[in-house]
């Protein structure tokens, strides 16, 4: 009995021996007969992937990227966020000549009551308008004091900071900066700086206190070398042309169909001056007198600045007096605005009075 259980049990370990070697070879040959994919499917042969045995997969996607944020455009330039100065001014226009420099320019041609400067505030071209004072000197002259540009430029800059102003512009007048404003050509007819181009050096500063406003320009140039300055107290233009009131104006309609009124904006606005009131008054006037009239408000503008943004202008300024008219109680349907800019002048804009006398708003009877 016993030697048949060492049989029995011999027997039983041949057995599992017999089936661990059997998995061992099965296992060994299903590793041959199906290699793993590589790791990189980039690195499969073309053949293999021509026959399927590596599947062909799209490259993946590339990430898309991220969009720059946009530029944002500078802003614009406000004389608001110059201090006020707080300096005693001496009367207008400030400044003594320079040690040693005697002017070149007339007395005639050196002060004007009014007129309009080209100046650069911020980045870009700006007109202001009003009291101006203007002076030239040739800093190279053997007979007189001679002075370089750092040292013409450098007198006035201390100087205008003891009145408490500020360089609102180093901007020059490059290509660029004169075709935002409309060109060369724009720029000179109110630019009676050194020269409005590459090789000059202008700087632009602000004086503010209570609501007056001093510009002035500093300017040096070349050939001979020479400076300028502009001292401006911008200031509404006090109007010298009759004033309609609402019978007149009313004849004059009766008679052309139009009337040609000049009321103050302030300057490169839409904002109505004060003393454009009395003319909308008498409007309202012509208008409650007539219940049944109706009017095309026109504006128009002088040739200073782009035809584009001068229509803009006219039609905006157009569009203000309409809207104190319906302040008024007119009603808004007797009233339209449209504008037409530079593209319809009364007179030459060659001249300071011709550009006045374009800078109009018109009341054009409706049938």
């Amino acid at each position: 009995m016993r030697t048949r259980v060492l049989l029995l049990s011999a027997f039983v370990l041949l057995w599992l021996s017999a089936c661990r070697s059997e998995n061992a070879d099965a296992a060994q040959g299903a590793s041959l007969a199906a290699p793993s994919p590589p790791a990189d499917a980039s690195a499969a042969t073309p053949d293999a992937v021509a026959t399927g045995a590596v599947p062909s997969t799209p490259p993946a996607a590339e990430a898309e990227p991220e969009a720059a944020p946009a530029p944002q455009a500078p802003a614009e330039f406000d004389p608001a966020n110059v201090p006020e100065s707080s300096a005693s001014l001496p009367p207008f226009p400030f400044f003594k000549e320079p040690e040693g420099l005697v002017s070149t320019l007339a007395d005639k041609d050196r002060r004007k009551n009014f007129d309009r400067e080209h100046m650069i505030a911020g980045d870009k071209v700006v007109a202001v308008e009003g009291k101006v004072f203007r002076d030239r000197f040739q800093l190279t002259n053997p007979e007189q004091r001679e002075y370089s540009e750092i040292e013409f430029h450098r007198n006035y800059a201390n100087a205008i900071a003891e009145l408490g102003g500020a360089e609102v512009s180093r901007v020059q007048y490059t290509h660029k900066v004169n075709e935002a404003f409309g060109g060369r050509a724009a720029v000179d007819k109110h630019y009676h700086g050194t020269c409005a181009s590459d090789g000059c050096e202008n700087h632009t500063y602000l004086i503010r206190q209570g609501d007056k406003e001093y510009w002035i320009q500093v300017s040096t140039g070349a050939i001979p070398l020479h400076g300028e300055l502009v001292v401006l107290e911008k200031q509404a233009m006090a109007s010298k042309l009759a004033f309609l009131d609402a019978a007149a104006m009313k004849k004059k309609l009766d008679a052309d169909g139009r009337v040609a009124l000049y009321v103050n904006f302030d300057t490169d606005k839409a904002t109505l001056r004060p003393d454009a009131a009395p003319v909308v008054e008498e409007i309202a006037k012509l208008l409650q007198a007539d219940p049944a009239l109706k009017l095309s408000i026109d504006g128009h503008t002088d040739s200073t600045g782009t035809a584009e943004r001068n229509r803009t202008l006219s039609k905006e300024r157009a569009e203000a007096v309409r809207a104190a008219l319906v302040a008024k109680g007119i009603a808004a349907e007797r009233l339209t605005a449209q504008g037409f800019g530079p593209d319809k002048p009364l007179a030459d804009n060659d001249s300071e009075a011709g550009r006045a006398k374009n800078r109009r708003v018109e009341l054009v009877k409706q049938s």
